[in-house]
């Protein structure tokens, strides 16, 4: 379950002093290709380029570019040593009690890898930032905002002013806005627990799906391709596996009545670089806002024997005032060593939400008998845990 305690990268820093104080450039599920003997490796049987194998970031890169960085698009040599030498620091510091009870993610999943290149993922803007908001997705993420912190209010997050509830303000009462709907679907985590759309898409077992470029959990996708035919399955988070098929014979998107979770990809070659343009999303899906109308044009292209370079232009115009561009570079895996590569399953959440939600109605009875602290006065999102974890130096 992505955030059962906190869904702060920094929490995985913290249980990682446990095993290593030093940063890794290994990844857990799989490990480095030796490199092709020649280039006439990088076609198929049938003439494509061959972007055939299993591919992960073998790098940390923050998403968004640190404002010291300005327009510095690359770290130098010396920069990439500090920020690996203060972030092993961290790893290797003595964690507080409470740190150490909301580690349960980092010890089970999270990793930590060399800082990458890249000063950022995204390389359009040039500041590295994603664009603003429009007016109306402003609105739209204030009015979510204003939701999540009224059930906060009489949490200990509100009463000690921590940053999970900014905007908000403490009320030792329960919220009279604690039994209303969501402003609109919910995606991430709410502090209470109703029902399943409560808790995250992560506690549900689902994905946030597209656009995906890693994260703490890490990240692997399969490539496989056939005469015609392109499959790619992800590994991400804990377990949040899924797959999509790239439709490549020239026919047009679904029509908009119909909407996928995953999106609609339909793909083409130009030259040796796969494009793909993805519409059709769910609005129960949701990338930094964006849900129904993301659009993303997507670029793979096989630049060495275990290199694949990954551009991505992510555009919603009702969400942000100008489209924007990720950049990353995949290592790949040795095809050897992953050759029983089970398919993901989570197989914690599918067991562990049903026993959350009675854990919560055994907590309403007994408060409503008299016995015990109200369920409202605690916070379940992990924003207490995540003010007193040190921030990672590379974000």
């Amino acid at each position: 379950m992505g955030d059962r305690f906190s869904s702060s990268i920094v929490t995985a820093v913290i249980a990682a002093a446990a095993a290593s104080a030093a940063i890794s450039v290994s990844v857990t599920q799989t490990s480095a290709q030796a490199p092709a003997a020649s280039g006439a490796a990088l076609k198929t049987p049938w003439g494509e380029p061959d972007l055939q194998g299993i591919w992960t970031d073998e790098f940390d890169t923050p998403l968004q570019r640190p404002a010291k960085y300005a327009t510095q698009e690359f770290f130098t040599e010396a920069q990439r040593a500090e920020l690996d030498n203060a972030r092993s620091a961290v790893l290797g510091r003595f964690a507080t009690e409470r740190e150490i009870n909301g580690a349960y993610n980092a010890a089970t999943f999270f990793t930590t890898k060399r800082t990458g290149a890249r000063t950022s993922k995204i390389a359009d803007p040039p500041n590295g930032r994603i664009p603003s908001l429009t007016p109306e997705a402003q609105k739209t993420a204030a009015a979510e905002r204003d939701f999540r912190v009224a059930l906060l209010q009489s949490t200990d997050t509100c009463k000690k002013n921590l940053p999970g509830c900014a905007g908000g303000k403490y009320e030792p009462t329960t919220s009279p806005r604690r039994a209303e709907a969501p402003p609109r679907y919910n995606t991430g985590r709410l502090n209470r627990d109703d029902g399943p759309e409560d808790s995250s898409l992560a506690v549900r077992c689902l994905t946030l799906g597209l656009p995906e470029f890693g994260g703490a959990t890490g990240s692997f996708r399969r490539i496989v391709q056939t005469p015609g035919g392109i499959s790619m399955f992800y590994d991400v988070g804990q377990g949040q596996g899924w797959q999509r098929n790239i439709v490549m014979d020239g026919s047009p998107h679904l029509p908009a009545s119909i909407r996928q979770w995953f999106g609609d990809s339909r793909g083409r070659w130009e030259g040796d670089t796969l494009v793909i343009d993805v519409t059709n999303f769910s609005p129960k899906t949701d990338y930094q806002g964006s849900r129904e109308n993301l659009h993303l044009v997507e670029r793979w292209t096989r630049t060495g024997p275990r290199t694949l370079a990954y551009e991505v232009t992510i555009e919603d115009p009702t969400v942000w005032t100008r489209p924007w561009t990720v950049k990353q570079e995949f290592g790949r895996q040795s095809d050897q060593e992953n050759r029983l590569y089970p398919e993901p399953r989570c197989h914690e959440g599918n067991y562990g939400l049903p026993g959350l939600l009675k854990g919560r109605r055994v907590e309403d009875v007994a408060f409503a008998e008299g016995r015990g602290y109200d369920p409202a006065s605690r916070d379940n999102t992990g924003a207490l845990i995540d003010a007193e974890v040190p921030q990672d130096p590379l974000q």
